[in-house]
């Protein structure tokens, strides 16, 4: 399944709100620097979705805070 995600980097903590045109606003401590905030959003993603992390993955806006995300086996 894909889904759209807005991204907030460097936020107080993490957490995922469903929104409700069926995206998520996902908000991560880690900085948008050398992709620590993608890592950090696959890793929420993946808790989210109960998939392991290696199921998950940026597929679309890579360095933008506008993102689709694949995750696999759902």
């Amino acid at each position: 399944m894909r889904i759209n995600i807005k991204v907030h980097a460097r936020s107080k903590r993490d957490s995922i709100t469903a929104l409700p045109d069926g995206s998520f606003k996902v908000d991560v401590k880690a900085p948008p620097v050398d992709g620590a905030a993608n890592e950090a959003i696959c890793e929420l993603v993946a808790n989210h979705f109960k998939v392991h992390k290696r199921d998950v993955e940026v597929v679309l806006g890579s360095t933008s805070n506008k993102k689709v995300i694949e995750v696999r086996g759902k």
